[in-house]
């Protein structure tokens, strides 16, 4: 079935709705002057922003014909991946204003972009459709056509194509070369990319171990532990709350090992949910009203369950 016969109205204004991470802010009117196209959008952005993997291959791999910038150009005193600095995308926007006034430019020096990865690169193409009146969304994932035999860790967007009546899946994260790839990234089918809860699932029910699911930390964290993550990005930026890499629900966070089958059973049916979020829209959407530990995230300065009391008294938030 398409998309279209299940995305209510109702589910139509909430992908048009902003979250703390993507409204635009002072930017609207920017946001709102940039391409309309996706292809077109892409291409420019891709030349306002560097992969923290581009910049460490320097002028090798993806960048050997320089199609990034020449990498030796960028500053020795910047900082080699500034994803945690600039989480919003009006953060992203007036930095990349401040170290180049003229705009997004096809010709912004190297010394001028941000090193940021793709969640960054997928919070800022959300932002900017929603602030031109267009549904769009965050998706948090695993994109098989980057290396052979893995899937990477990936954050993608989906557009609302209002010609075609669908969605349409398009990564903007890079200047692909697409002809080797053997992708459009600018209309992604829905099987060259694996969601997060169908990988969810195939593990739990004994399809594949999930060791080609890869979650680049560097430690080779895979399977169940690198799909759990992804799950609750994904579910988390449906809501329009799209959080970065520094945060997990708290009861979850280094603790899976400790999860009983219930608890796995429980995320069982939210990525039964998933597979079908324009289906199960409003399942989704009472899931995020209501399980409270779906929603409490991990931080370095509060504890799990400090938000729940206020003071001695004890008083739980409603």
């Amino acid at each position: 079935m398409k998309s279209s016969e299940f995305l209510t109205p109702k589910a139509k204004a909430h992908f048009l709705t902003a979250g703390p991470y993507t409204c635009a802010g002072p930017y609207r009117d920017f946001y709102q002057s940039l391409p309309d196209d996706p292809r077109e959008l892409g291409n420019l952005l891709s030349h306002q922003i560097l992969h923290r993997v581009t910049l460490h291959e320097g002028n090798l791999g993806a960048n050997d014909d320089l199609r990034y910038g020449d990498m030796r150009e960028y500053p020795w005193h910047r900082m080699r991946c500034e994803d945690d600095i600039f989480l919003t995308a009006p953060a992203m926007t007036a930095e990349l204003l401040r170290l180049d006034s003229r705009g997004f430019l096809p010709d912004r020096k190297v010394e001028h972009k941000l090193v940021l990865t793709c969640r960054y690169v997928s919070v800022l193409v959300s932002a900017i459709y929603k602030a031109k009146g267009i549904p769009c969304r965050s998706r948090a994932g695993f994109a098989p056509y980057f290396k052979p035999g893995v899937s990477m860790d990936h954050w993608i967007n989906q557009v609302w194509d209002s010609r075609e009546n669908r969605w349409r899946t398009i990564d903007a994260d890079g200047l692909y070369r697409e002809e080797l790839m053997g992708i459009d990234q600018y209309d992604l089918k829905e099987s060259e990319f694996h969601w997060a809860a169908g990988s969810w699932l195939a593990i739990r029910r004994g399809k594949t171990d999930g060791k080609e699911f890869l979650y680049a930390d560097g430690l080779g964290t895979c399977s169940l532990r690198a799909v759990i993550r992804y799950l609750f990005y994904d579910f988390h930026a449906l809501m329009n709350d799209d959080i970065s890499y520094l945060f997990l629900p708290a009861y979850i966070d280094g603790k899976l090992d400790s999860l009983t089958e219930r608890d796995l059973e429980e995320l069982d049916g939210l990525a039964e949910l998933m597979l079908s979020p324009d289906e199960n829209f409003s399942a989704l959407q009472t899931l995020w009203d209501t399980q409270r530990k779906f929603r409490i995230l991990n931080s370095p300065l509060v504890g799990d369950s400090d938000h729940l009391s206020g003071g001695k008294e004890g008083f739980l938030w409603k």
